[in-house]
């Protein structure tokens, strides 16, 4: 993400649910709960609120900030979906937009052949 600004973030947010949306199938019932963080250079809106203008009115958002590790990815938005499903590990498909994808290098993106041992 470019900037600090309130619609930034809220574009930027609403592509990643989309993408992650689209990959998985989501059926916005089985939605849990979000959890959004942000970087603290990303403090001009809520990303929550991104997930309440595309209808994600029924479930339970919390937005908090991310540790501040010195040379970490600047301007960046996550975003852990908990979601009922019978889909395993493997099956879910994880979403890194951006600069992001450099946060897993393990995943191209498009499958989750995740290098065991390594996380985000």
């Amino acid at each position: 993400m470019d900037k600090n600004e309130k619609g930034a973030i809220l574009a930027a947010t609403k592509e990643l649910l989309q993408a992650i949306n689209e990959r998985n199938n989501i059926i916005l019932e089985d939605v849990a709960a979000v959890l959004f963080t942000v970087t603290a250079d990303l403090d001009a809106a809520f990303p929550a609120a991104a997930a309440r203008q595309i209808g994600w009115h029924q479930v339970p958002l919390l937005c908090a900030n991310e540790i501040p590790v010195p040379g970490s990815l600047p301007r960046c938005i996550r975003v852990l979906v908990l979601l009922n499903t019978s889909l395993s590990q493997k099956e879910i498909q994880h979403v890194y937009l951006k600069d992001a994808v450099t946060l897993r290098p393990d995943l191209d993106g498009t499958d989750n052949t995740a290098t065991p041992g390594l996380s985000r």
